[in-house]
C-alpha cells in the first residue's frame, strides 16, 4: 500500500485562502487542539472569514493547518468508510452557501522512516525546547514504514503532527471525485 501527505494545493493562483476558525462562543479555534488524535468539542455556529478572496475548494488548510472541507468531500469520506478515524464539525465560510466542516482526524500513527527520509532533527533540551522532547522539529523528504500503519487510511504521523497521511485507496478517490484543493506527495 501507498502513502501520501495531503496538502493545500497552494499552485492554484485564483483560490481563496482562508482565515483562522471562530467557534460560536467567538473564541479562535485553537489548532493545538487538532493534531492529538483526541475528539474535541467545538462550540456552534463556528464561523470562517476569506483571508483572501478568491476560488472556493474542496479541500483547503488554514494559516495555522486546520483542514477544512467541503460536504461533498465529507460525503465521499463516509463512503470510504472513514467517519470513524475523523470528526468533522459545521462550520459557515464567509460568502458560501455551501456546507464546509472542520476535519479533526482522530489517529496518530507512528510511523515515520527515519532512515529513509532526507532528514530528520528532533526536539532537545539542548536546543531550548520545553516539550515535546523526542518528537522532531525538522522532517525533510518524509518517508514512512508502511508496516507500521495499520488499519489507518487519514491520519497524522506521530511527531511530526501538522502533516496529514491519505491511504492511495483515499488519494485515488479523491481524484476520481474531481476533489480540488488537494495535492498529494508520496511518502
Amino acid at each position: 500500500m501507498k502513502y501520501f501527505k495531503l496538502s493545500d494545493d497552494m499552485r492554484i493562483l485564483d483560490r481563496w485562502t482562508l482565515d483562522n476558525p471562530i467557534e460560536g462562543n467567538g473564541q479562535e479555534l485553537w489548532h493545538g487542539l487538532m493534531t492529538d488524535g483526541l475528539p474535541i468539542s467545538v462550540q456552534q455556529p463556528a464561523r470562517i472569514g476569506q483571508y483572501d478572496p478568491g476560488r472556493a475548494l474542496d479541500f483547503s488548510t488554514t494559516a495555522l493547518s486546520i483542514p477544512i472541507i467541503h460536504g461533498k468531500l465529507k460525503a465521499l469520506f463516509e463512503q470510504l468508510g472513514l467517519d470513524g478515524q475523523m470528526q468533522l464539525f459545521p462550520i459557515t465560510v464567509e460568502g458560501q452557501a455551501a456546507p464546509y466542516y472542520v476535519m479533526n482526524l482522530l489517529r496518530v500513527v507512528r510511523c515515520i522512516d527515519d532512515a529513509r527520509c532526507e532528514e530528520v532533527a528532533y526536539r532537545t533540551v539542548e536546543d531550548g525546547y520545553e516539550d515535546g522532547i523526542g518528537e522532531y522539529r525538522k522532517v525533510v523528504g518524509m518517508r514512512i514504514d508502511p508496516s507500521k500503519v495499520g488499519d489507518a487510511e487519514i491520519f497524522r504521523p506521530w511527531g511530526w503532527q501538522i502533516v496529514i497521511i491519505v491511504s492511495e485507496r483515499v488519494k485515488l478517490a479523491m481524484e476520481r471525485s474531481g476533489i480540488t484543493g488537494a495535492r498529494f506527495t508520496e511518502v
